[in-house]
């Protein structure tokens, strides 16, 4: 056995998605109480739901930390072929939540397989850039085929209708594909060309296109398209410097929609305020960093994309969700990883960690 097998996981990594987790369960608690009262006279619903997520996820990070990393690369077509199936099933038998086909009810926890999706494209981009190092500059041989991958992903999970997270899915492969030494002109061009194409899957829904007219002027409209971001707003500017106070929020009395999952972090920066909201930006910022320095210490390239893959993911719905709450980007219902609730988001995200801390102990 070698002797890189004994070294130490990413005590800082494990320590951020720790404290994230944590706070997490506070603010999904916190938030989403009253409406839980309401709803099941249990203001504990939701947060128990959560915690069986918590579990199940820091159990997973714990075994895949002591799982080698480079086992994966041998599943990776495996691991897309399970994840079109799951896609496709949800589409014909998933539970049906606001018009919307995201989740298979399993009983204890909802399954949503876009989560899963997007864990096996960074771990099939991270296969195939590995085993064909030299092809990457090659638009046709080195961009094409994950960009077939992503691109069928990115369909079936529009059609739930998830158009935020297919965005994420889309974002991650192109960073990775960057990392892996795709040359930047190819990448450019695909951009430019994506452009007509989100145009009009937001021109061909119409709450699509409310949500950026509402995004370029909420006020427009203030009692119906403009009213999450407005109330998201308010939150965060009555919390000031040091919130309102734990559990003291106000938008969470049925004013802000979607309190514990989309606009979690708005009820965060009402009761923790600036300070609460600048700390939970920092331990966001600690586990990039660290992400990242593991991705440069990788003993090889397979694990180098693995970390930059899993990284970014976790990083690139940070910024979507956080981008939204705060009236940057238009409304996409992309959720916090380890703040808001979800079980699936929660367990995948935190085994994604599990594999950054396994690459950390192989580090040079």
């Amino acid at each position: 056995m070698s002797r890189e097998t004994y070294r130490m996981p990413d005590l800082l990594l494990f320590a951020a998605a720790l404290l994230l987790v944590s706070l997490g369960l506070v603010m999904v608690f916190s938030a989403s109480s009253v409406m839980a009262m309401a709803e099941t006279g249990d203001p504990f619903h939701y947060l128990k739901r959560q915690l069986v997520g918590v579990v199940v996820g820091m159990i997973g990070m714990l075994v895949i930390m002591q799982i080698d990393y480079r086992i994966y690369q041998r599943f990776a077509i495996l691991g897309v072929a399970i994840a079109y199936i799951l896609l496709i099933t949800v589409l014909a038998v998933g539970t049906d939540i606001s018009g919307s086909r995201r989740w298979i009810n399993l009983g204890i926890i909802n399954l949503q397989p876009s989560e899963l999706a997007k864990l096996a494209l960074v771990n099939f981009v991270a296969a195939y850039a590995a085993s064909h190092p030299q092809e990457m500059k090659s638009f046709w041989r080195g961009v094409v085929p994950p960009l077939l991958v992503t691109a069928g992903f990115f369909g079936l999970i529009i059609l739930e209708p998830d158009f935020g997270t297919a965005v994420s899915m889309a974002g991650t492969a192109i960073v990775m594909l960057f990392a892996c030494g795709a040359r930047f002109v190819h990448l450019f061009l695909l951009a430019l060309m994506a452009i007509p194409l989100f145009g009009a899957i937001i021109w061909l829904e119409p709450y699509r296109m409310e949500r950026i007219l509402s995004f370029l002027d909420p006020w427009a409209d203030p009692m119906n398209t403009g009213w999450n971001i407005i109330q998201s707003l308010l939150a965060i500017g009555s919390g000031g410097l040091f919130g309102l106070g734990l559990g003291s929020s106000r938008q969470k009395f049925f004013y802000l929609p979607e309190q514990h999952t989309d606009f979690i972090f708005a009820i965060l920066g009402e009761e923790l305020g600036f300070l609460g909201s600048i700390i939970t930006l920092l331990l966001f910022f600690l586990l990039a960093w660290r992400g990242f320095r593991i991705a440069l210490r990788a003993p090889d390239l397979f694990g180098c994309f693995m970390a930059v893959g899993v990284t970014s993911m976790i990083i690139l719905q940070a910024v979507l969700n956080i981008g939204v709450v705060s009236g940057i980007l238009p409304v996409t219902g992309v959720t916090l990883p380890f703040i808001s609730y979800g079980s699936s988001s929660m367990v995948v995200t935190l085994a994604s960690v599990g594999v950054l801390l396994n690459i950390s102990k192989h580090c040079r």
